[in-house]
């Protein structure tokens, strides 16, 4: 494939995933951006899955190596900024892929330890890395960071602290985007809808006790778009749009990759 991010270091969160039948949004970003001439850093609290993205490089001659990381701690991030710097040289492009959900209804019933998972790990996580991350784009002069954010944070979901931390994710993203545009570095947010992903299709199947098979009917009658819900390729390509030169005008967006679903809104 064309080499869009030829001479490019990138970094990638949640470069591992979840078990499952289907490839995740962190591997198929990672595999997508080695594809295209980049050298990736794959980051996952997981290690052996991170090496198993970096088996997947390594046999379409791509560049890559995994860190261990719980980017929700800061020391974590810190460690893995030095590392990609002292690995590759530089860091051109980051993106936060880490997410997760999972929590009862709310607010009443809403654990207080739920609402603090899910803030840490979707939104903490994403302040973190960019705060260890930027100064190295700033020396630089230049730099792009993608953040995968969720549709949950515009259309109506009944997950409370899902959404509000998907949301925040937006106004982090929008936020740096104009305090360091005249810096030469750029970021936009993704915000996936419904997909066949191994975190949405066998972890949502276990938490909500029902099969994947009737969950994925049920995702795809959901999506405006014909052929149902998308994978996620459909991420790693808008991302990889993002990140390239070809985007050297886009800062501070908000692109939905959902089949329509936002455009229900109203």
């Amino acid at each position: 494939m064309e080499k869009r991010l030829e001479e490019k270091v990138a970094i990638v969160t949640g470069a591992g995933q979840t078990p499952g039948d289907t490839i995740g949004n962190g591997r198929a970003i990672a595999v997508l951006f080695a594809r295209a001439g980049a050298k990736v850093m794959l980051v996952d609290r997981r290690l052996d899955s991170a090496q198993d993205t970096q088996s997947m490089i390594a046999e379409e001659g791509g560049q890559s190596f995994a860190f261990a990381a719980d980017v929700s701690k800061a020391d974590d991030c810190r460690r893995m900024a030095e590392e990609c710097a002292a690995q590759y040289g530089r860091i051109d492009i980051l993106v936060n892929n880490v997410g997760t959900g999972g929590e009862g209804p709310g607010p009443v019933k809403l654990k207080e330890q739920a609402w603090e998972r899910i803030f840490n790990v979707n939104l903490k996580s994403m302040f973190l890395t960019c705060k260890y991350v930027l100064p190295h784009m700033e020396k630089q002069e230049s730099g792009s960071i993608v953040n995968i954010s969720s549709a949950a944070a515009v259309c109506a979901v009944s997950m409370l602290a899902y959404k509000t931390s998907k949301a925040g994710v937006n106004a982090l993203t929008h936020s740096i985007a104009m305090q360091y545009a005249k810096k030469g570095i750029r970021a936009n947010v993704i915000m996936p809808g419904l997909m066949n992903t191994p975190m949405a299709i066998e972890g949502i199947s276990q938490f909500r006790g029902i099969s994947k098979e009737d969950l994925i009917k049920r995702r795809n009658s959901m999506v405006p778009l014909k052929g149902g819900m998308g994978s996620g390729w459909d991420t790693a390509y808008a991302a990889l749009f993002l990140a390239s030169d070809e985007a050297k005008f886009i800062t501070g967006a908000i692109l939905p990759v959902d089949g329509g679903q936002c455009a229900k809104i109203g």
